[in-house]
């Protein structure tokens, strides 16, 4: 295993990772609803919000609360003799539904309403805005607080018949406890229902008109603001926003578009790998990421192992590439499976827009953008899997497609694995952390030592298998742990400026800090 990302800094220390809140854990022996199993998971740019999507098309926001009640103005703070190290911790915000499932009657095509990723757009005015995305259509949320408006009854109750004329503030006390949102009506006297209202004898002497009393609670409403529809023939696989803050991009198999946030029924096709006989189709684009500063520039991956680096300002198509990443084969190393674990599932770039760090099925690998000779590091992230790749491919489980994130200070990266476990590497140079953990509430009960070769002992674990309906999906890690296939941790974030992972399993969002 190399690490190393060519930086002169001294290898820190590996972190010591404590849990620190799970949202929607599951109880033992509950059932998950597929519906609620999380796809798609981010960080805003600062750090205080959190999105979640759902299979079931739901979004779901949490946002921070410590950094809220650390208490004091700056002054008292920096008068302090000692410093608030406290981990980030979050609470629900809202959730909205974002997609619902639809059916494409043109191809006879049902599009699902699972949220393949969300990314977060500039704020303004107090409001947050995001993108999430399904396989054919992209939206824009507003998410913001208003006031609650709630409306007062009509007057024809016999003990208000005295209120009745001009609103004064005896009458506004009086008839509090009546109103709700939506003009309903909590307290109401015997013979009155919220349809048929009984007058008093002699009827009422003068009728007051529902009034809407202004409050002082107030709600989050999300609102959808543009659909980026119509743009993509296959399933949409990623979308990026630019540092400009005004345009973004999205990426199917096959193209890649740049939209204007503002105009949602218009978008320039900029990348185009379909060949004009698809039978000469070789590789399809996998991700594709925007540099965090350099507008004009962005990366995309291919199910080939290879990164293309490209520069929007060469032309209007950029069919060629600026700079091409990508690892020579080791001669003899080749194999019915080598293609298909070469495939690139996610790409990320550093936070300096320095490094690009790429998972495939087996590996992390991280590249300099200034050298495109090969990788400066490699991460194996479950090597011991490697004999049992035809286990793999059987029951399906060789095409996961696993997320990766890296630290914001790049000195860390870190990607999911089976039997809902975690690895963080350490990316500085000499560094040999290889920390592994468990989303659950102890994070460290199980660890997997990764060997740098293969030993003969491996080659043994092939036969210590479970049998489920015919389809090998459990085995043993490198130290006889139990190995699950069925729960994969594929979505990690880390958080912009601390040291803090959320990552989903199933249905559960675990958050942990060092």
């Amino acid at each position: 295993m190399n690490n190393g990302c060519g930086g002169s800094e001294a290898a820190a220390p590996p972190l010591e990772w404590k849990f620190s809140q799970v949202f929607g854990e599951r109880t033992a022996g509950e059932e998950v609803q597929e519906v609620d199993i999380i796809s798609a998971i981010e960080f805003d740019g600062t750090g205080d919000h959190l999105a979640t999507g759902d299979r079931g098309g739901r979004v779901v926001l949490f946002e921070r609360t410590d950094t809220r009640d650390n208490g004091g103005h700056r002054r008292d703070l920096e008068m302090m003799d000692y410093s608030i190290s406290r981990h980030p911790e979050f609470r629900y915000k809202t959730e909205f539904q974002s997609h619902e499932p639809e059916f494409d009657y043109l191809k006879s095509l049902e599009i699902e309403e699972k949220i393949n990723k969300i990314r977060w757009c500039q704020s303004a005015n107090g409001a947050v805005y995001l993108l999430s995305t399904n396989d054919k259509t992209i939206k824009l949320w507003k998410v913001q607080e208003k006031k609650v408006k709630k409306v007062c009854d009509l007057n024809v109750f016999p003990e208000k018949v005295a209120e009745n004329g001009s609103i004064g503030s005896s009458s506004i006390s009086t008839i509090s406890k009546h109103c709700v949102p939506n003009g309903g009506c909590r307290e109401r006297p015997f013979g009155c229902s919220s349809n048929d209202f009984s007058f008093p004898p002699g009827g009422v002497s003068s009728l007051r008109l529902p009034v809407v009393v202004a409050c002082q609670e107030t709600s989050l409403v999300a609102g959808c603001r543009r659909i980026y529809a119509h743009a993509h023939d296959y399933h949409i696989n990623s979308i990026s926003n630019n540092s400009d803050g005004e345009t973004f991009i999205s990426a199917d198999d096959l193209r890649i578009n740049l939209w204007n946030l503002e105009i949602s029924n218009q978008s320039f096709n900029i990348v185009d790998v379909k060949p004009a006989n698809m039978e000469d189709l070789t590789e399809v684009i996998t991700s594709a990421e925007f540099h965090p500063t350099h507008c004009n520039v962005l990366a995309y991956s291919s199910s080939k192992g290879s990164i293309r680096l490209i520069d929007m300002r060469q032309s209007a198509l950029c069919d060629t590439h600026s700079k091409l990443f990508e690892e020579q084969e080791a001669p003899g190393s080749r194999s019915f499976f080598t293609e298909i674990i070469a495939s690139i599932s996610d790409i990320k770039f550093s936070k300096d827009g320095r490094h690009i760090l790429s998972r495939d099925y087996m590996t992390l690998k991280l590249w300099d953008i200034n050298m495109d000779s090969g990788p400066v590091a490699t991460f194996q992230v479950h090597e011991y899997l490697r004999p049992k790749l035809c286990d793999l491919y059987e029951n399906d489980s060789i095409f996961d497609k696993f997320e990766c994130c890296l630290s914001g200070d790049g000195r860390r990266v870190a990607t999911g694995s089976y039997s809902n476990l975690f690895r963080v590497f350490g990316s500085s140079e000499g560094s040999t952390e290889a920390t592994t953990l468990e989303a659950s509430k102890n994070p460290v009960r199980r660890q997997v030592q990764t060997p740098s070769r293969a030993t003969r002992s491996l080659g043994s674990l092939s036969g210590v298998v479970r049998r489920v309906k015919g389809v090998d999906n459990s085995g043993v890690d490198a130290n006889g742990n139990a190995y699950d296939f069925s729960m994969k941790l594929l979505h990690l974030a880390w958080h912009p400026s601390e040291k803090s992972i959320a990552c989903a399993a199933s249905n559960s969002l675990y958050m942990y800090y060092a």
